[in-house]
């Protein structure tokens, strides 16, 4: 069994800051990609940032250059620092990572999610 738990979302003013973290726990052979989506009211769910177990980054347009993606394979956890947020950032964000429990088996995780609400 793998669970990824996610912390950190909030109320927040635009403008504001946000930190969530993803931790992935359980039979874990390996981690390969993780990743954050996020889904708002009446709107399909979306790729918000993507990291490989490599590194390397992706993101969406509409997050570039305020959110950042990092992860700490020592502790098997992916985090997503978010800043300058704005009201249409609000949605839960759920955590997805591609996890292998022995060599050539390979899943998608989801975790359960996590509201982020930019108001004032």
């Amino acid at each position: 069994q793998v669970q990824l738990v996610e912390s950190g979302g909030g109320l927040v003013q635009p403008g504001g800051s946000l930190r969530l973290s993803c931790a992935a726990s359980g039979s874990i052979f390996s981690i390969n990609a993780m990743g954050w989506y996020r889904q708002a009211p009446g709107k399909q769910r979306e790729l918000v940032a993507h990291i490989t177990s490599g590194g390397r980054t992706n993101y969406a347009d509409s997050v570039k250059g305020r959110f950042t993606i990092s992860r700490d394979n020592a502790k098997n956890t992916v985090y997503l620092q978010m800043s300058s947020l704005k009201p249409e950032d609000t949605a839960v964000y759920v955590c997805n990572a591609i996890i292998s429990t022995r060599v050539g088996v390979v899943n998608a995780y989801w975790g359960q999610g996590t509201q982020v609400t930019v108001s004032s």
